[in-house]
């Protein structure tokens, strides 16, 4: 019996590795996935820690509503009448908030909902937040694929890739809490003072204005929904194989080699782990080195601190909202994490994850905050994951509990009841997230997208070798809806994007 040579052979079970995957399967090509953990779905996974299921990086999701783009892309991979999800509060999805200050300022669900909650507490700002709300929707509409639109047009000649968010938003108004508070959630992008562009902000914070929802006992559903349908559409979804190395025959890969010697052989292969790490897979001298230097020496946005509160029964009331901390208007824009111990955390995001019949109370309580990989330098050499099992020791235990106690001691400032309501606590670092996700420093969301050089940042899905391509949050933005384009993008590769987009929109 001769080998098995799939059409495609994908790196990873993240979003965009699986989304490839459906594509392609439900085009009639051979695919297979590899995973290395024993759960698929990259961000998506999950994880129980006395019985409460908490997101390792999906807390909610926009543009869900019908009629808005990611509710049409979900309807094409066949998953909106499958997944349980919970819509947050349409007057709250997200409140902005600060140490000193005892108002809070809320995020509204729908464009009017969300200018009139705001005028109400900034009466002296109308014209500033119309001009926001209307900037917001003009910029999406620079973006074909985000609309679900084929044009010919190449977005990446538009001049508002250099404008930068902060510097917008600061031209929109003299009042500079107004101007934090419309930063207030770029934590769902990292967001850099002088860096991220206009683009980003909007593209992100767009779709959760649009509609916000949370995926009730985890975003790990998504992923087990595309897995059987790729499956049953004839393709393969293996988990616990950890492709090591590429071997390569005349210029072309010819199989994913993993760790334990099985080779899986391929006409294409995509990747879904992060270019960098995919470009070391390749064999020495097989590509250029200038194209592996550009790829290796991009910046990634920073890592993060992972607090998981399991509660006490019926101690700390459910929010179907997000809170963000901050500690002073100046550290709104804090991506770049301060390392001093006494100043940090200059801010946070707390969540509750939504669970079944759980009623009035929560389960579980998230508190995240911004974290750099340069604190974990003593464990650098380390790994530990559920496949592959490794003790950091005890300093780095410790080290954890030290920024946990931390962290929780900042948050009951705000939500005193939370020391109260504690049953176990577990935390990540920047570690965890480099172990399980793959990215080389636990990178919350890949490469720095930068307006001062915005095309240096910029990675296509085909590469330097013919038959390899890319996948993900690089390629085109990270959350939910921003993979998912990526994964449309990677797949217009192998077939035409009008004909793709136009299958998508009819389904």
């Amino acid at each position: 019996m001769g080998k098995q040579v799939y059409d495609f052979v994908i790196v990873g079970s993240g979003l965009g590795g699986l989304q490839c995957a459906y594509i392609l399967a439900d085009e009639g090509y051979s695919v297979c996935v590899l995973e290395k953990n024993h759960q698929i779905g990259g961000n998506l996974q999950v994880f129980s820690r006395d019985k409460v299921i908490f997101d390792t990086g999906v807390h909610y999701i926009g543009g869900l509503d019908k009629g808005q783009n990611l509710h049409q892309i979900f309807k094409y991979f066949n998953l909106m009448d499958k997944l349980h999800l919970l819509k947050m509060d349409e007057d709250r999805f997200d409140v902005i908030s600060f140490y000193d200050d005892p108002n809070e300022y809320w995020f509204a669900q729908g464009y009017e909902k969300f200018a009139a909650t705001l005028k109400r507490q900034f009466a002296d700002e109308h014209a500033a937040i119309d001009a926001y709300c209307a900037k917001m929707k003009e910029v999406c509409l620079r973006f074909p694929m985000y609309n679900l639109n084929f044009e010919e047009s190449n977005y990446l000649e538009d001049d508002s890739l250099t404008v930068g968010a902060k510097e917008y938003i600061d031209s929109l108004t003299s009042n500079e809490k107004l101007a934090a508070v419309l930063a207030g959630n770029n934590v769902l992008y990292a967001g850099e003072a002088d860096k991220t562009p206009l683009y980003v902000h909007a593209l992100v914070i767009n779709t959760y204005i649009e509609s916000s929802y949370r995926c009730v006992d985890g975003g790990s559903q998504i992923a087990k929904y595309l897995s059987k349908q790729v499956h049953e559409m004839g393709g393969v979804v293996l988990k616990r194989k950890d492709v090591v190395s590429f071997e390569m025959v005349e210029g072309n890969i010819d199989a994913a080699v993993t760790s334990e010697g099985e080779k899986y052989y391929g006409k294409n292969f995509i990747s879904n782990a992060h270019p960098s790490s995919t470009l070391k897979l390749l064999p020495s001298g097989s590509i250029r080195k200038s194209y592996f230097n550009r790829i290796s020496k991009l910046e990634n946005t920073v890592s993060t601190f992972v607090t998981h509160v399991v509660c006490k029964p019926n101690s700390f009331k459910y929010r179907n909202h997000n809170y963000y901390v901050h500690k002073d208007m100046d550290s709104v824009w804090g991506a770049v994490e301060t390392k001093d111990f006494d100043l940090w955390p200059e801010g946070y995001m707390l969540s509750t994850p939504a669970h079944k019949n759980q009623g009035e109370y929560a389960k579980g309580v998230i508190l995240l905050t911004y974290m750099s990989i340069d604190e974990m330098k003593p464990w650098l050499e380390t790994f530990n994951t559920v496949a592959k099992n490794g003790d950091r020791g005890e300093a780095y235990e410790a080290f954890k509990k030290m920024k946990e106690e931390k962290l929780l001691k900042i948050a009951a400032k705000k939500f005193p009841e939370l020391n109260d309501c504690i049953q176990s606590v577990h935390s990540s670092t920047p570690l965890t997230f480099r172990d399980y996700i793959g990215n080389l420093d636990g990178s919350l969301y890949g490469v720095v997208k930068d307006k001062n050089s915005p095309l240096r940042s910029f990675i296509t899905p085909k590469t330097k070798v013919p038959n390899l391509y890319f996948t993900g949050q690089n390629i085109n933005l990270h959350g939910i809806l921003g993979v998912s384009i990526s994964a449309l993008v990677t797949c217009s590769e192998f077939m035409d994007k009008k004909y793709l987009i136009d299958k998508i929109n009819n389904a």
